[in-house]
């Protein structure tokens, strides 16, 4: 059996180097810079877990159809790994804006910077319902 498979896409330095939490935990990490390498990725790969910087989209080329960085490639999971759990990271500024995006694509959690080893374990290790962490 081989070990989950989970993305980090790393779009902001506030992004935590979790890599030693999820080898302790038995997943394989693809360390991704940017969106458009992670869904050339789930091409070849699914992953199981998919851990992404969010960035509101307050003025983007699209005529306000995305919400954020994250709509390609969460539209994207629904059809190469339609099982995948997503966490999505963002800044306190911009955390309002997760639900929505929430609104629109399944999130299994939401977690504001600075983000702690101890959160992001207690969201993969959870066996019930998605949770969604909220900011303090």
């Amino acid at each position: 059996m081989s070990a989950s498979l989970i993305y980090s896409v790393i779009e902001s330095p506030a992004h935590p180097n979790l890599t030693a939490l999820y080898r302790r935990l038995g997943l394989e990490e693809i360390k991704l810079n940017s969106v458009r390498k992670a869904i050339a990725q789930l091409k070849k790969r699914p992953p199981d877990w998919v851990v992404a910087d969010f960035s509101y989209g307050y003025a983007n080329n699209y005529a306000g159809v995305n919400v954020s960085n994250l709509d390609v490639l969460l539209s994207s999971l629904r059809r190469y790994a339609p099982q995948a759990r997503v966490v999505v990271l963002a800044q306190q500024a911009e955390f309002q804006y997760v639900d929505k995006l929430k609104a629109l694509f399944e999130v299994h959690a939401a977690l504001p910077y600075p983000v702690q080893a101890a959160q992001m374990a207690a969201i993969i290790s959870a066996t019930g319902p998605a949770a969604t962490e909220s900011s303090q």
